[in-house]
């Protein structure tokens, strides 16, 4: 074998920063304000990833004693990272304010003459990582509406889903993941701990059409609208796969990658539905159909879902395009 054919001297691809640099151009409004945000996203990604991987032995794990503006209790690894984005964020200067399912206000940076907003879930599923399940971060970007040097406002952060001028994820797993689009296809990006950089793995990312995996609590399906429960019969009558792990960036992530339908309905329990519409439902549903696939809340598409409030909570399904097809159906008769 050659020198140069050898696996140790083979190339390790293209790194987020190069692939920025590279597509900066085709950012709305590109002068680098942006991708220095992705940059700062993808610092505190590193800095979460290193505190989730060593949570067991600095005693990190488990409840935090409060609860969240949700109502839900916090987990120390929920402060951790809230706290981090957020420092991140703030520091890199080109966020004016941020959204946190932590925070019941909207945070104000300080950066008054930067030009964007973040909405952002700082650690989805965390209650799984006592038992080392995959857990995730979700982000949503807008280039804010009021006037630069002023201080942002609510309005800023609802200008509906179809202003993002980008979203994505990190999935903290077996391996590390950033994945996240700017209106120009989804691309993913897989951390390489010994270099400490992300590497382009997964380059222009676009769900099957069809699936054989639908994800959903099955234990609340009592407390499902019938066009759901009926669903869910023609799924185990397909002998479709039932996965679902309870963590959002997880389950998306595998039917991204394989195909298939995720459903968060609404409950008799819960009308509105539980997830977030700011930074669950509309970052995941703009990579999905830059995907190319479907989000819908059961009527509207969910990028078409008009925002009332910043912690407005929607209902949820989304996946291959086939299987929303055959969900909307059962919903018709």
């Amino acid at each position: 074998m050659r020198t140069d054919e050898h696996p140790l001297a083979l190339p390790v691809g293209i790194t987020l920063d190069r692939f920025i640099m590279q597509n900066q151009a085709a950012f709305p409004h590109a002068s680098g304000e942006l991708s220095q945000l992705l940059r700062d996203i993808a610092l505190a990604a590193k800095v979460v990833n290193r505190e989730i991987n060593r949570a067991g032995l600095i005693d990190i794990t488990g409840a935090f004693g409060t609860a969240n503006v949700q109502g839900e209790s916090q987990q120390k690894l929920d402060v951790v990272a809230d706290i981090r984005f957020i420092r991140a964020l703030t520091n890199g200067g080109e966020v004016a304010a941020i959204v946190s399912e932590e925070r019941d206000a909207i945070i104000q940076t300080g950066n008054r003459q930067a030009h964007y907003v973040v909405a952002i879930d700082p650690l989805d599923g965390s209650s799984n990582i006592d038992v080392n399940v995959s857990i995730g971060t979700i982000f949503s970007i807008y280039r804010r509406v009021s006037p630069t040097g002023t201080e942002p406002t609510e309005a800023d952060f609802l200008q509906g889903g179809r202003r993002q001028v980008a979203a994505g994820y990190v999935l903290y797993g077996s391996s590390t993941m950033l994945v996240y689009a700017t209106g120009h296809g989804v691309n993913g990006f897989t951390y390489d701990q010994s270099l400490g950089e992300f590497f382009l793995s997964h380059a222009l990312m676009q769900i099957p059409q069809q699936g054989r995996i639908y994800s959903c609590n099955e234990g609340n399906r009592r407390l499902f609208p019938a066009g759901v429960q009926q669903y869910l019969d023609y799924c185990h009558e397909q002998q479709y796969a039932g996965r679902y792990i309870g963590s959002l960036v997880g389950d998306f992530h595998r039917n991204l990658l394989k195909g298939g339908i995720y459903l968060y309905p609404p409950t008799t329990v819960l009308p509105v539905g539980k997830l977030r519409l700011l930074y669950e439902c509309y970052p995941l549903a703009y990579l999905m159909e830059q995907a190319g696939g479907q989000a819908i809340d059961g009527a509207l598409d969910i990028l078409d879902i008009p925002p009332q409030s910043i912690h407005q909570r929607s209902p949820l399904y989304l996946g291959s395009t086939a299987m929303i097809d055959g969900l909307l159906s059962f919903f018709v008769q």
